[in-house]
């Protein structure tokens, strides 16, 4: 029996090996579905900015905010920040902010329900991968700490102290 779960677990560990070489290409899906759904709705907030801001005065209810701000912020971080999300720059506060964005976007909206409010849950449950795990190998995050980190190892090398032999 030992040797069956012995070979079972090498069975799993390669299962999990050949699923870490597409985790990178799991982590651009999840940013890149979630930037297309900010970027739309930023596209569509801009396409008509007087209807936006008749929607944010007479429908949607931010707290705080006077409707023409919440109608110019909404669709900047839409915008803005789906750009930020799709090419994995500053991934983990780009998600934060959408996180925070879409849980304003469901209280604002107290006529929310059904499949919106599902979606809504939906896209907040999907930011908590990035949030949580930032980018992921194809991100300019990972370029940039791989280039920071080749910088720092160069640097510690030419700063080495040189050995006799």
């Amino acid at each position: 029996m030992n040797a069956y779960l012995q070979k079972l677990n090498n069975y799993y560990g390669y299962g999990v090996k050949g699923l870490n070489v597409f985790a990178p290409l799991g982590d651009l899906a999840i940013r890149l579905v979630l930037a297309q759904v900010f970027w739309f709705a930023g596209l569509t907030k801009l396409a008509s900015m007087s209807q936006t801001v008749a929607l944010f005065e007479y429908v949607y209810h931010v707290p705080l905010l006077s409707p023409v701000l919440a109608a110019w912020l909404g669709m900047l971080v839409e915008v803005i920040f789906s750009v930020l999300l799709a090419s994995g720059i500053a991934t983990r506060f780009t998600a934060l902010v959408l996180f925070v964005y879409n849980i304003v976007a469901v209280i604002s909206y107290p006529d929310l329900h059904g499949a919106a409010l599902y979606q809504h849950f939906l896209w907040g449950a999907l930011l908590l991968a990035p949030m949580f795990h930032g980018g992921g190998a194809l991100s300019v995050d990972a370029a940039v700490t791989r280039w920071l980190g080749w910088r720092a190892e160069r640097r510690r090398v030419a700063h080495a102290p040189a050995r006799g032999v």
